[in-house]
């Protein structure tokens, strides 16, 4: 794999099989991993249709999710073993410093509602290396995209309270971070209600159109129901 001079945009994605362990009680496993698989490749086909990077990496020790992601236009860099996404946005941005890259965008693969005019805008405030930016999660506890230049300027880590994280390391390194928030990429289908705000926006992606076809806002609202019914049930009790 060659790269080019600019920002790359780096995805990491564990096996399909082992994704979205959290929404267990409202999908059943293949329908994780179907949701899982078309989250990727709508998340991919906004990175690969933006003129803004100089390339698109999944970064993967799945060989199912490699070849999902060449068939989709990405280029593949094969981990031993899934450590975390970021040890593999980590590992990748290393490389790629080692190859020349000005920099990296690490961009979660559970992100269907992001859009090529958001993409512009999270780069668009990039500043001059050295530089780093950050897209929250929308509790603003987490981090969706980070942005950097080079590429190994500050150590990464996604997940709980990763903001504070990467907002700590950048000061450290002198650095003023940018924050930018922006709807798509802060919304992240982790729970129930993230899959009813994602259908409620209304975009005509492959996972939106999946979690249709699955009645989903049905099956949130029959789930939030029975949610209900046991709270009234041990609180009277």
């Amino acid at each position: 794999m060659t790269s080019g001079a600019g920002i790359w945009a780096v995805v990491p994605v564990k096996s399909f099989n082992l994704a979205k362990t959290r929404l267990a009680d409202i999908l059943q496993p293949v329908e994780r991993y179907r949701l899982s698989r078309a989250m990727m490749t709508d998340v991919l086909s906004v990175l690969l249709a933006s003129n803004r990077f100089a390339g698109t990496v999944v970064v993967t020790s799945d060989e199912e999710v490699a070849d999902t992601a060449i068939a989709a236009g990405a280029r593949v860099f094969r981990e031993p073993v899934n450590q975390g996404p970021a040890v593999a946005v980590t590992t990748a941005a290393q490389w790629l410093a080692g190859k020349g890259c000005k920099g990296i965008a690490g961009i979660m693969s559970d992100l269907p509602a992001v859009s090529k005019p958001e993409i512009d805008m999270l780069l668009s405030g990039h500043g001059d290396s050295p530089a780093v930016t950050l897209a929250p999660s929308r509790d603003g506890t987490g981090t969706n995209a980070a942005v950097c230049s080079p590429p190994d300027v500050i150590g990464l880590s996604f997940g709980a309270n990763s903001l504070a994280n990467h907002l700590l390391s950048a000061r450290r390194r002198g650095i003023q971070p940018g924050i930018i928030n922006l709807p798509g990429l802060g919304l992240d289908l982790d729970q129930p209600e993230d899959l009813l705000d994602f259908i409620k926006r209304g975009p005509n992606t492959h996972s939106s159109r999946y979690l249709r076809k699955l009645g989903i806002e049905e099956r949130c609202s029959a789930s939030v129901s029975t949610l209900d019914f046991n709270i009234d049930r041990w609180q009277s009790g």
